[in-house]
This record gives C-alpha cells, structure tokens and sequence, in this order.
C-alpha cells in the first residue's frame, strides 16, 4: 500500500450523527463541553450539529445556542452543520464559526422519500439553491451521497448513475462529495469499486467516505477506501450513532479511535493531540448516557 500524505488527509469527527439519534436528551452544556473538548484534538473538521426540523430531530434543536458556546480561538478545526433544505441553509450560514454545510442526497429514489419527503429532482433543486447561499456567504457545500454504494430497496444503482450525480454536483462547482454507506450494507469490493470509478473522474473534487461499520468489518472496509485512493474520513468516537434505519444493533459510525490507529500505522499525524483524543474518549460515557 501506498503511503498517505498526512497533510492531505481530512479527519471529520461527527459528534452530531452521534448525538442526534440518541435515545436520551443531552444538556446543552454537556455538549458544549464535549465539543469545546474535541476542538482541541486537532480534528480537520467537526460535524458539531444541524438547522433541521426539532420536530424531527429534537436532540439538535439547541445548535444555535451551542455555536454561540463555542471557543475556537486556539483551535484549528473548521465547523460543519447539516442542513436538509433552504430554510436551514439561510440560517446556518449566518454563523460565521461555521465554515460548511453538509446536505445529504440520497441517489436512491426510495430512501430520498423516505428521508426527506421529497424526490430526487426536488432534492436537487435544494442542492443548487443551498450552493448558492453558501457560495454568496463564503461558505463550502460539502454533499453527502447517501445511499451511495447500494440500497437495500431494490432502486437501480451502477457506476453510471453515480457518475451522473457526480457531473451533476461538479457542475455546480462543488468541490467535496463524501460517500454514505447509509445503511452499513456495504462491501469492501463496493466501496473500492464506487471510489475507483469516481476518483480518476474528478480530479477536482475530494471525494471522502461516511462507512458504517461493525466491530467485525470495519477494517476491511477502511481499508478498501484507501487502498482506493480516498483522503477524507469521516468518524465518531466509540462509533456511536449512524446507522438509525440499519435496525442492527452492531453497525454504527467508523469508530474514531481505530480509524485513527489504522492510519498511524502508515504515517504520523502530526495534527492529532492523542492525548488529548484519549481524554475525549473518556467523555463519552458521561455524555452519552
């Protein structure tokens, strides 16, 4: 295996996907303290919360007040925010600690429904209208493909349709497309396979990774990802959250602590405070009770 380029590589540590389907509410400030911790870590980025219906997702209702707590004075990891439609975009980009805003596209038919309650077409229309907030406000649009090595509803899927909303999203100059393994199903052969077809494709854009994974594959598919030529990951400590319509216990986020070990052993990560990661790790009982 090739050595990776440490100062290429992009670590987002997604405490939101983590808390947001959290069975039990978390205190504000107890996520304030959490995410204060984790912005000394020396993560690249930190998914810390979302502008999307409370009614939907109570437990990130209090993003705006959460932001607001935030010290990043002596950090340098940049914030992300989920925003599902305009309406949470217009108030997202309004933050100014806030640098990105994910928006998840599902190119599955079924679970694009199912999500959002709209289709494919709409969610696109979503997409340009959300890049163009961002693009006005100096913010960066990063999408998630959710769905994005298969679904388990029988939509069609292959390369060409993920090359299609590749040239879709790269039309609109948007430069960062994370790939979903919504629903932990995916193989370390469909992930090579989907990261092999759309790498060479689109030099201009940094294609990451979302895996799902259980104590059993997630080095596999780590791995695959890599060896694919990814650069960008996306974990949460413990592995907590991630997989809410996986209906598997056992499958949740790519554990933050072993993606990290994984890549140590093929060059340093200078950024990374361990230190400071092994505290963070000690948090998560207390915070996720």
């Amino acid at each position: 295996m090739n050595r990776l380029d440490p100062s290429t590589i992009t670590l987002v540590e997604c405490p939101r996907d983590a808390m947001q389907g959290w069975p039990h509410s978390i205190p504000t400030q107890q996520k304030i303290d959490y995410l204060n911790a984790l912005l000394k870590v020396g993560f690249d980025i930190l998914d810390c919360g979302s502008f999307v219906s409370a009614k939907a997702i109570p437990q990130m209702a209090d993003t705006a007040e959460v932001l607001n707590a935030l010290d990043l004075q002596e950090s340098v990891t940049k914030l992300l925010v989920i925003v599902a439609n305009e309406r949470g975009a217009e108030t997202a980009v309004r933050f100014n600690q806030v640098q990105y805003l994910g928006f998840p596209f599902s190119i599955s038919p079924s679970f694009q429904m199912r999500n959002t309650n709209s289709s494919i077409k709409e969610s696109f229309e979503r997409v340009k209208a959300i890049q163009a907030l961002c693009t006005a406000h100096q913010k960066e649009l990063v999408i998630y493909l959710s769905m994005g090595f298969g679904n388990p509803y029988g939509d069609a899927y292959d390369e060409s349709i993920l090359l299609h909303w590749a040239n879709q999203m790269a039309a609109l100059n948007i430069t960062t497309i994370s790939l979903a393994d919504t629903v932990g199903l995916a193989t370390p052969g469909q992930i090579s396979s989907a990261l092999n077809t759309l790498i060479p494709q689109y030099p201009n854009i940094t294609f990451g990774v979302h895996l799902h994974a259980s104590a059993a594959n997630w080095e596999q598919k780590l791995d695959a990802a890599v060896r694919a030529g990814c650069k960008r990951f996306d974990g949460a400590l413990k592995g907590i959250g991630g997989c809410p319509m996986a209906q598997d216990d056992l499958v949740g986020n790519m554990d933050t602590e072993k993606m990290v070990q994984y890549l140590l052993k093929q060059q340093p990560l200078p950024q990374l405070n361990l230190q400071q990661l092994a505290m963070c790790s000690q948090m998560v009982s207390t915070v996720f009770q």
